[in-house]
Parts: structure tokens; C-alpha cells; sequence
């Protein structure tokens, strides 16, 4: 069975965390929503306070099949000074599991080499850390190369959770979810 972990750092994007939770949720995937402050509330970037199911230090991470990063400048620069988590991103790539980012997230694979040659895509303002880390670097909402799914910034939140549900549970389940929340997604 598919186990998702999504980490939440003090800073993050409300949105790119929530909706990717609430998707695979809709999709009958096990996600839990992981706390790197060593306490479960975490204050997103615009003051909302959400509480986690877990804190990293109590996690196994053999237990998940894909790691998410949500977006945020202040999250982000939270999760990459965290070394437990980078640790863990490195065992994934390294295993070939799949591991996720979206908006300024993706820089972190990047700072660590993991996109180089790779298609990826962030928010507009970390494309130069994209492009330093050896990407080729796309304005897509998603994308998806070599267990490495990259999204947009908040406006591509749910395409972004689609394509991770699509991933784990299959392109029908994605779309019928889709279909259910009346997402029509953008042209390319």
C-alpha cells in the first residue's frame, strides 16, 4: 500500500500543503502531514496555524513511498536547513522512490544535484537555481522525470496533487477526482 509523508516547515504555502493532502486523501492514499519543528503546529506563510500528524523525528522512513515538499521563500529555507529531512530526500532519490516539490521547493533538489539533466519546473522567481543545478528547466505546471515530480507554485496545486494521486493510484482514480472537484485543467 502507498504511503505518502508531506513535510511542513514554519513558512510553508498553505495551499500547495493542504491541497495535496486533501487530493491523495480523495484518492484513498495514506498521507501524513510531518512537522520539522519539533512540534506538531506549524504556522504556514500567511499566519494559518495547521496541526501535523507527526513530527520527523518520530517517523520511519521506510514506512512512505513518496516525500512532498510544499513551497513557501521562509518554508522552504526551512526544510533545506533542515539536515534529518535532507537526509531522507537523499535516501529517496537515492532508492529511486519518488520524491516532490512544487513552487520553491524544487530549488532544494536542485542545490543537491538531483535535477541535473532532468525536466523540472518551479515558480519563476527560483528558476535561476533550476538552471544552476543543471535542469532543463520548463514552465509547465507539472512535471514529471525520473521519479522526480516538480509543480509550478500555488496555482498549480491541484494538478500538481493530481499527478501524484495519478502516480499511486492510477490515472483513472486522478481524473475521476478531476472530474469531482470540477478541475479542468489549463492548456499547455
Amino acid at each position: 500500500m502507498s504511503k505518502v509523508a508531506i513535510f511542513l516547515a514554519d513558512g510553508f504555502e498553505e495551499i500547495e500543503g493542504l491541497t495535496v493532502v486533501d487530493i491523495v486523501r480523495r484518492a484513498n492514499i495514506e498521507i501524513d502531514m510531518i512537522s520539522i519543528n519539533g512540534r506538531l503546529e506549524v504556522k504556514g506563510s500567511h499566519g494559518i496555524q495547521v496541526k501535523a500528524d507527526k513530527i520527523l523525528a518520530d517517523i520511519d522512513k521506510d514506512d512512505y513511498n513518496l516525500l512532498v515538499l510544499p513551497g513557501g521563500k521562509v518554508g522552504t529555507e526551512n526544510l533545506e536547513n533542515c539536515e534529518d529531512l535532507l537526509d531522507m530526500i537523499g535516501y529517496f532519490y537515492g532508492a529511486g522512490k519518488y520524491i516532490a516539490a512544487i513552487c520553491a521547493a524544487p530549488s532544494i533538489f536542485a542545490h543537491r544535484g538531483f535535477l541535473m539533466g532532468k525536466k523540472a519546473t518551479c515558480h519563476p522567481a527560483f528558476e535561476e537555481h533550476l538552471e544552476k543545478g543543471g535542469a532543463f528547466l520548463t514552465r509547465n505546471s507539472v512535471e514529471i522525470d525520473s521519479g522526480i515530480i516538480t509543480g509550478q507554485g500555488m496555482g498549480a496545486s491541484v494538478a500538481f496533487g493530481l499527478a501524484i494521486a495519478g502516480i499511486l493510484a492510477g490515472e483513472e482514480t486522478a481524473n475521476n477526482i478531476a472530474s469531482a472537484i470540477c478541475y479542468n485543467a489549463p492548456a499547455k
